[in-house]
C-alpha cells in the first residue's frame, strides 16, 4: 500500500510540480498586479459631466428606438465621446445603445467611432494599432459577451495602454496598461490557465483548471502522507538526520514539505473551490434575480420625470452627474446620479414626484421593507447596520478578485429560510448587493480565506499580510520547484535505463 501510494506521488508530482510552482509564483504576482480590468472609479472619472441644456430623448422614443417589445432590466444615461448615449440591458447578455439626443439606435460602432471614444478616455493620446477583435487574452471575462466582438487599439500615452471599445456600446469597456499586460502574462494569464482559453480546448477550459486543481490536490496530501511515514520520529538515521535523504533535493523537498505541506494543500484546494467544482457549493435556493417580484421589474410607467429634469435638480443641489441610472427601489422608480469621485444622490422619479428633492440614502427602514419583500415566506430573524467592515462584507484593492471600495454603512439581513440566507443592501442606491446563503459563507471560509487569507487582522495590517502571503507561497514555491528537479531527473534516469537497455538487445 505504502509503496503504490509513493509512486502515486512520484509520478503525479512529475507531471503537477511546474504547475504548482507556476500557481504560487504567479499569485505572488497578482498580489500586486491584477488582470486588467476597468474599474468603476476609472470609467466615471473619464467621462464629463452630463449637461440637463443637452440632454435627452424622452424615455418613450429611446425605448422605441431598442425595437423591443419587452422592458429592459436596466437603463443608464452615459457619454461616449462626449456625446450622451443611453445603455438599455436586456439579462446579462444583451445591450442595445441608442444615441441620447436624436432616440437613434447605434447598430454598430464604427473603427472612427471607437478611435473617438478611445481619445475621449485618454485625450492627448492616439491610436498607434487598430483592430477588431472577438477575443484576446485580456478579455476572456464573460463581462465582456455583450459588447463583442471589441474594437482593440493601443493608444501612444505613457503608460502604453490598450483600449478595448465595446462594437454595441461605442463605451471603453476595458483598458489594459503595459505594465497590467506585461506582468499579466506571467500573472493572471497563466495562474487562470488561461493558455487554454480562446482555442480548440476553450470549451473545456473548466474542466481543466477543476481536474488539474483536484489532481494537485492529491498530489500534495499524498506528499504530507509520504513525507510523515518518512520521517523518524523516535531516533536518527545513520546520517544523524531524522530524514532518510542524503541528497540535497530530495533532503530539500522533505523538510520543506513538512513544514509547508499543510499551506500547500490550502492553496491548491481553496483554487479549486474557487471553480465550484460539480456545483459542490450550490445549495438549490433561488437567486435573487428569481425573488424579484413584479413590481421591482423595470418598467417605464414608475418615471414621470424626465432625464433632463432630474439633471437640473441635482445640479441645483451642488451635485455634478456623470451617469444617471433609471432604477427601481421597492416597486418604484428613482434616478441615481454618480459623479467621478464616488459620490452618488437619488431622486423619486415616480409621476406624483413633483418637486421631489435629491437625496443621499434611504433609510434603514426603507431598506429592510424591500429585503423583506424578497422572502415574504421567511421572517427576519436579525437585522444589522454595519458601519464598518467584517468577515463577510470587507473591502479589497482594486485589482483583485472581487476588489474596488464597498460603501459603509449597508443593512445585513438574517432569514429563516432552510437555506439560511442573508441579504445585504445598499442604502446609497437601494441596490441588493448579494445574497448569501449557508453554502456561500462556507465558499467564503474555503476560498477567500484559504486562498489569498481575506482575514480582517491581516488585511487592516499591510504589510503584516504581504509578508505572510509571501512567505507561505515561497514554502510551496520551493517545495513545487524542488519537484520538479526530482520529476526531471527521474525521467532523465528512466531514459538512460531504457537506452541502456536497448542497447544491450542491440548486441545480443
Amino acid at each position: 500500500m505504502k509503496r503504490t501510494l509513493y509512486l502515486i506521488h512520484r509520478w503525479l508530482g512529475i507531471v503537477l510540480c511546474l504547475f504548482m510552482a507556476m500557481w504560487f509564483f504567479s499569485g505572488v504576482v497578482m498580489m500586486y498586479v491584477g488582470h486588467p480590468k476597468l474599474t468603476p472609479s476609472e470609467r466615471l472619472a473619464s467621462l464629463p459631466a452630463l449637461d440637463a441644456a443637452r440632454c435627452c430623448a424622452a424615455l418613450p422614443a429611446l425605448l422605441a428606438a431598442t425595437g423591443r417589445t419587452e422592458s429592459p432590466t436596466a437603463v443608464r444615461l452615459t457619454s461616449v465621446a462626449g456625446v450622451p448615449r443611453v445603455l438599455l440591458s436586456y439579462g446579462r447578455s444583451e445591450v442595445v445603445a441608442v444615441d441620447g439626443l436624436s432616440a437613434r439606435r447605434i447598430e454598430f460602432v464604427s473603427a472612427a467611432d471607437a478611435l473617438a471614444a478611445a481619445q475621449a478616455y485618454l485625450p492627448g493620446s492616439q491610436a498607434s494599432d487598430q483592430a477588431l477583435v472577438l477575443e484576446d487574452a485580456w478579455t476572456h471575462s464573460k463581462a465582456m459577451e455583450p459588447h463583442r466582438p471589441l474594437h482593440r487599439l493601443h493608444m501612444d500615452d505613457a503608460q502604453s495602454t490598450v483600449l478595448y471599445v465595446s462594437s454595441q456600446t461605442g463605451e471603453v469597456v476595458r483598458d489594459a496598461t503595459g505594465t497590467e499586460r506585461g506582468w499579466g502574462w506571467v500573472g493572471a494569464w497563466i495562474h487562470w490557465l488561461y493558455p487554454f482559453r480562446g482555442g480548440l480546448l476553450d470549451g473545456i477550459w473548466s474542466e481543466i483548471v477543476i481536474y488539474t486543481s483536484l489532481a494537485a490536490t492529491v498530489l500534495a496530501l499524498l506528499g504530507m502522507v509520504v513525507g510523515v511515514w518518512r520521517w523518524r520520529f523516535a531516533g536518527r538515521f545513520s546520517s544523524g538526520s531524522r530524514s532518510p535523504y542524503r541528497e540535497s533535493w530530495m533532503r530539500w523537498h522533505h523538510l520543506l514539505g513538512l513544514v509547508f505541506g499543510a499551506i500547500t494543500v490550502t492553496f491548491i484546494f481553496s483554487g479549486l473551490m474557487s471553480m465550484n467544482p460539480f456545483k459542490v457549493l450550490d445549495s438549490g435556493a433561488p437567486k435573487l434575480a428569481q425573488r424579484m417580484s413584479a413590481s421591482e421589474r423595470w418598467h417605464a410607467r414608475h418615471f414621470g420625470l424626465s432625464a433632463q429634469q432630474a439633471l437640473s435638480r441635482f445640479a441645483a443641489g451642488g451635485f455634478v452627474a456623470r451617469e444617471l441610472e433609471w432604477r427601481m427601489v421597492g416597486g418604484a422608480g428613482y434616478f441615481l446620479a454618480l459623479n467621478g469621485q464616488g459620490g452618488s444622490r437619488l431622486l423619486a422619479a415616480g409621476i406624483t414626484s413633483g418637486d421631489a428633492a435629491p437625496f443621499e440614502a434611504f433609510s434603514m427602514a426603507q431598506m429592510q421593507t424591500l429585503g423583506s419583500a424578497l422572502f415574504p415566506k421567511n421572517k427576519v430573524v436579525e437585522a444589522t447596520v454595519l458601519n464598518e467592515y467584517d468577515t463577510y462584507y470587507y473591502s479589497r484593492e482594486p485589482h483583485t478578485m472581487g476588489g474596488g471600495v464597498k460603501h459603509l454603512p449597508v443593512l445585513r439581513l438574517k432569514f429563516d429560510d432552510p437555506q439560511s440566507s442573508w441579504l445585504q443592501l445598499d442604502p446609497r442606491t437601494g441596490a441588493v448587493l448579494n445574497q448569501l446563503d449557508a453554502y456561500g459563507r462556507v465558499r467564503r471560509w474555503l476560498f477567500a480565506f484559504l486562498h489569498s487569507w481575506d482575514w480582517l487582522p491581516l488585511l487592516e495590517r499591510r504589510p503584516l499580510w504581504d509578508i505572510w502571503m509571501i512567505g507561505l507561497s515561497l514554502g510551496g514555491f520551493i517545495i513545487s520547484v524542488t519537484g520538479s528537479v526530482l520529476g526531471w531527473r527521474r525521467l532523465q534516469r528512466k531514459k538512460r535505463e531504457s537506452m541502456t537497455r536497448a542497447q544491450r538487445v542491440a548486441a545480443t
